[in-house]
């Protein structure tokens, strides 16, 4: 739990350089248009390859993408599709992601 706070605080910390307010409603409309074949609109993958996103912590996302836009990230699809993202294309996006509630019903 505290390892999970402290994270959760780091990446707030690095990720204080996005000052967007986030709009979910413009993160689900970009989805729709550049993220969903790979990650689905209910950020539930549809490609083995590629990572559930809904329910991810909002800053998280936000960091990975501004990562894989500058190439601190590694990954041939997702350095060219975030080169055509805005920081605020991306806290929308995040937003959008996060706001997606997962439910985990023990088997």
């Amino acid at each position: 739990m505290i390892r999970t706070a402290l994270t959760a605080a780091i990446l707030m910390l690095t990720c204080s350089e996005h000052t967007h307010a986030a709009d979910v409603r413009a993160g689900r409309a970009k989805v729709a248009g550049v993220c969903q074949a790979c990650h689905g609109m209910d950020g539930l993958s549809k490609n083995p390859e590629a990572p559930n996103l809904a329910g991810q912590i909002e800053n998280y996302l936000v960091k990975a993408l501004t990562e894989y836009r500058s190439e601190v990230r590694k990954n041939e699809a997702m350095n060219i599709v975030s080169k055509e993202l805005s920081d605020e294309d991306i806290t929308n996006i995040s937003a959008y992601y996060a706001s997606i509630q997962i439910d985990v019903i023990p088997p």
